[in-house]
């Protein structure tokens, strides 16, 4: 206890210059804990220094039906902070001859269609490969998950069914779940053993994570579980993953086994030789600019000082895990409740009281002022399209200023060269006008679209009914109180409001419609953040 005490004295007086004491340090993190209270949803809390746990603590409720306090005990689903025990598996396999992360996933999913070009296993645990989410998917199809007891075998049938995918495999990083759902098979097909049994043996009882397991089958009866709420007005709603998909997310655990992972792999002790340099290798863009994902692993900067993390969400459960190597410090959190998702997680302000800033960035000077007419202004003003997913944004005018629709000024730093939010914009003046939005990690295109003119005889142009292949579902577009409305059976329905011609916004996301070489609409595309372009074709006027 002697030691540490001495480790904890030494690291707070080092790190933390408003709290002289270890008693002054416990009163600002339980203040910062009152969000939980005692008759509702709560958290764990776990800090680790140099692998000696120097605080743990549960607050809230575990189980309001059954009226159990959450505990250090309790068992809590980790969501996204799993995919890194995936990956590990994965990486394991390797080490053991039984494949390769530089292999095409068709040589061990042949189910999966033939794109023309490789998905390599390396692109996939880095969420570079283009496969489109499948849950995703299914919400676009008005089944998200948890509304249905989907499996890996759902999973992978869905995958397999998209004709396309969301980008070139290693062109961009989007998230996506099928990644690492489809590492979950490679894992049973490769190693005559399920995810939840091969992590078992050679990952969580070797590294002593005696309170850890996947939630592969939802119905089984986990003792000291942890049930998962959120709240609607003045009233606490179970909200649990109520399905067998596993490998994405889907562990079990509490945050003292969390810190044991730290420990254990960052001391080197995963895999023989150590698979940490693996673990935490980082694979360029098809541009050449650096992805900071690795495997199922966050390998970045905060406050100055490098951070090793991946944070969790699934149903109504929460999670992070952060470790800093200059440090030693390691900090977890487990949550059962969605209640402060609109608000900084205890953990990250935690991490701010414990992780002082090491460097203050210098400001960055403003771009060399430069004069462009107003007249030439207004020649780039319009509707452009993002050719990669069909949204959008218009530039116009206002205050002699380019301003985007979006919000916030462009800054000309030459005559078709602007800044816009710390990103390069240059417009290609022409028949249609094009764009490219220049970011540290990618290039993206849009082209000058059309001006909507949506009368009646526009309108009739849209609808029909539209079928999807990809998603198995079907949509309507229908004429409801003067405005284009798609339907979903039994009783969806959605405002589509017009952007460029044939493009359109709506609440569940972005909408373009394609035409025939007669010019007649005859696809629907639909596109969210983690699945572009989910077609749906046309099947009746």
């Amino acid at each position: 206890m002697k030691k540490i005490f001495l480790s904890l004295f030494l690291f707070f007086a080092h790190f933390i210059s408003n709290a002289q004491t270890w008693q002054d340090t416990l009163s600002l993190i339980e203040k910062m804990a009152e969000r939980y209270r005692p008759d509702a949803p709560g958290c764990q809390l776990g800090i680790s220094r140099n692998g000696q746990v120097i605080f743990f603590r549960a607050w809230g409720m575990g189980d309001l039906e059954h009226n159990i306090p959450l505990s250090n005990a309790s068992i809590i689903e980790a969501g996204s902070v799993s995919k890194q025990f995936t990956a590990a598996a994965i990486l394991l396999l390797e080490q053991q001859g039984k494949l390769s992360v530089n292999d095409d996933v068709r040589k061990y999913v042949p189910e999966l269609p033939d794109y023309g070009t490789p998905i390599l296993l390396r692109q996939m645990m880095r969420h570079t490969s283009g496969l489109k989410d499948w849950g995703s998917v299914m919400d676009i199809a008005g089944w998200p998950r948890s509304t249905k007891t989907y499996s890996n075998d759902d999973a992978l049938l869905v995958i397999s069914r998209q004709k396309t995918l969301n980008h070139t495999p290693g062109a961009e990083y989007i998230y996506s779940n099928s990644n690492y759902n489809l590492f979950a098979i490679i894992v049973e097909r490769m190693s005559g053993m399920s995810l939840a049994e091969f992590t078992r043996i050679h990952i969580f009882e070797p590294a002593g994570m005696k309170h850890t397991e996947w939630r592969n089958n939802f119905k089984k009866i986990v003792p000291n579980r942890a049930m998962a709420y959120d709240k609607s007005g003045d009233t606490y709603l179970t909200e649990m993953p109520n399905e067998y998909v596993y490998g994405n997310g889907g562990l079990l655990t509490t945050v003292e086994d969390l810190l044991k992972w730290n420990d254990y792999y960052l001391t080197g002790k995963f895999g023989n030789p150590s698979l940490l340099a693996k673990q935490l290798t980082m694979y360029p863009f098809n541009n050449g600019q650096m992805n900071p994902y690795g495997a199922g692993l966050v390998i970045n900067s905060v406050r100055g000082w490098k951070s090793i993390s991946h944070t969790g969400a699934t149903a109504s459960y929460r999670a992070s895990l952060e470790y800093f190597p200059e440090l030693g410090l390691s900090i977890a959190w487990l949550s059962n409740s969605s209640e402060f998702d609109g608000s900084p997680s205890i953990a990250n302000d935690v991490r701010n009281l414990l992780v002082k800033n090491k460097i203050v960035a210098d400001k960055k000077s403003d771009p060399a002022p430069f004069n462009v007419s107003n007249k030439k202004l207004t020649g780039y003003t319009g509707w452009y399209k993002d050719i990669r997913n069909g949204s959008s944004f218009r530039l116009l005018v206002q205050d002699e200023k380019l301003t985007s629709s979006t919000g916030g000024h462009l800054i000309p730093v030459a005559e078709n060269t602007f800044m816009w939010r710390n990103n390069r914009v240059e417009i290609h003046p022409g028949k249609p006008s094009k764009l490219s939005l220049i970011t540290p990690q990618d290039t993206t295109f849009f082209v000058a679209a059309e001006v909507p003119n949506l009368d009646e005889k526009a309108m009739n142009d849209y609808l029909g009914d539209y079928w999807s292949e990809e998603a198995e579902a079907k949509f309507s577009v229908r004429i409801k109180d003067g405005k284009l409305i798609l339907y979903r059976a039994p009783k969806t329905e959605m405002t589509l409001t017009p952007t460029y011609k044939d493009g359109f916004n709506s609440p569940a996301g972005i909408i373009y419609f394609e035409r025939d070489k007669k010019a007649r609409v005859n696809t629907l595309k639909f596109s969210v953040g983690r699945a572009r372009n989910v077609e749906f074709k046309k099947v009746t006027q």
